[in-house]
């Protein structure tokens, strides 16, 4: 066998075992979709079967109408949307300075900012609970869009910094020479050329706040006032007596819009998720 077409039989079965690797990281989804197309609450029996003997689209009607999603889902597209902004709208100019300036305590203050990103974010669960009560935040929006900006925007800086230096100081060097002043540097050269970065950031975010749970349930409380991850839980509040159809059901449903927009964005991630790892 010659060299070449061993080359060939070597990506030919690195090709198939991925492609075995993919359908097996699939099985959970298809499960949790033949679950929601179930017509009965067989999951825990025996005789459950993982295509649906009973198909039914009755589990899909209960979430959309008969259930308090829609409320749910308006919840957490408006934090979803208003900590992307503010996340996005501190990290890209702060990104921006620490990329480009050097300026006394620049490293010092990034090291801080990583450490006090390393540590879980449960931990200041307590301190952020006796700071948001007197502003009378608790139970309110604002103050989960406070501790979501607060927590990310860390994250987005460091990931944004690290595409902006890649971005070469010669090209800017160019525009200012051209006459454009350093507002036109930054919008019309550096941010069109850091937007694979920026997506992938905001797009990181977006997932954080959609799936977030830990706050959205110690800080907010009542039906109208729950997230999507809070309140699928209180769909399958004991494992017992809830529905698994319909929080399958659920599921796949809260699951399509992150999805969408995932594919829409699938064309910036490689470069975005590379190129934000560069050292700064």
């Amino acid at each position: 066998m010659s060299r070449k077409q061993k080359e060939r039989v070597r990506l030919t079965a690195l090709n198939i075992f991925f492609i075995v690797l993919c359908f097996i990281t699939l099985i959970p989804i298809l499960y949790s979709i033949s679950v929601s197309l179930n017509g009965q609450n067989t999951l825990l029996s025996s005789d459950f079967s993982f295509i649906p003997k009973n198909f039914s689209l009755e589990n899909y009607r209960r979430v959309l109408f008969g259930e308090d999603i829609l409320t749910w889902l308006g919840n957490s597209v408006y934090l979803a949307v208003v900590t992307v902004s503010l996340s996005l709208c501190v990290a890209i100019p702060a990104a921006y300075c620490f990329s480009r300036r050097r300026f006394p305590g620049r490293r010092p203050i990034l090291k801080c900012l990583v450490l006090l990103n390393s540590f879980p974010a449960v931990l200041s669960m307590f301190a952020v609970y006796r700071l948001l009560r007197p502003m009378g935040l608790i139970n309110h929006r604002t103050g989960l869009i406070l501790i979501y900006t607060g927590t990310m925007a860390v994250f987005s800086l460091w990931n944004i910094k690290g595409y902006f230096d890649t971005v070469p100081v010669e090209i800017e060097e160019a525009a200012r020479m051209d006459g454009a002043n350093p507002l036109q540097v930054v919008t019309r050269i550096v941010l069109p050329l850091a937007k694979p970065s920026i997506v992938v950031t905001a797009l990181m975010v977006l997932i954080y706040v959609w799936n977030e749970y830990i706050y959205a349930t110690t800080f907010m409380t009542g039906e109208e006032n729950y997230t999507l991850a809070a309140g699928l839980y209180a769909l399958q509040a004991t494992e017992m007596s809830g529905s698994w159809p319909v929080f399958a059901a659920a599921s796949i449903t809260v699951s399509i819009p992150v999805l969408i927009i995932f594919f829409l964005c699938q064309k910036h991630m490689t470069s975005g998720l590379t190129a934000g790892g560069v050292k700064g």
